[in-house]
């Protein structure tokens, strides 16, 4: 994958919107989020037009409460999971990403800088000055091996009108581990926006 990966929410819609772009700016990918849902189910297409479906992300219960989010390909293949960690998340982000049908731990992705998400929610619900609160805190996440060596992180960037976030790689990763990395991103993303 050409790095770092870009990740561009759009603030301003009624519901969440995502644009995935690579280092050389080439849509990787895109998410409209379905509005009202009882079960999270996002798919992930090739461009806003969502003419060609790259992946779904599917909950497997209604509550996000601990709950395991499935990736398949556009043939409906496993390629792999990640979960929340119930009260491990409460304070900082902690995710796990699974092998595909198993509960084998291949990655974990942690919050590095938990205080900057904190100050960067409640700056950014005050009026006039949350809307420059994407200027000033950026939250770090940081995806490592079970041995503990660091693969990807995801960093919040300064930007207006739109939430920004930048996908680097700091270690080696295959092909399928990438893909599956930057789903548990993008989905992990979708679930830390509604906690603030």
């Amino acid at each position: 994958m050409d790095y770092p990966i870009t990740f561009r929410f759009k603030l301003i819609a009624l519901t969440p919107q995502i644009y995935v772009e690579n280092g050389s700016g080439h849509t990787l990918g895109y998410v409209k989020q379905k509005f009202l849902r009882l079960r999270e189910k996002v798919e992930v297409y090739t461009d806003d037009n969502r003419s060609q479906l790259l992946a779904t992300i599917d909950a497997d219960r209604m509550i996000d409460w601990s709950a395991r989010y499935t990736f398949r390909d556009a043939h409906g293949r496993e390629i792999g999971s990640v979960g929340r960690r119930g009260f491990r998340s409460l304070w900082r982000a902690h995710y796990e990403v699974f092998a595909p049908g198993s509960r084998a731990v291949l990655f974990t992705i942690r919050e590095e800088n938990p205080g900057a998400k904190l100050m960067d929610g409640f700056i950014g619900e005050l009026p006039i000055i949350g809307l420059f609160s994407g200027f000033m805190f950026h939250p770090r996440y940081l995806a490592t091996r079970v041995d503990g060596s660091p693969v990807l992180r995801l960093t919040k960037e300064s930007a207006f009108f739109e939430g920004r976030f930048s996908l680097t790689q700091v270690g080696d990763a295959s092909e399928d581990e990438q893909t599956v990395l930057m789903l548990s991103f993008l989905m992990m993303n979708l679930l830390e926006r509604r906690r603030g």
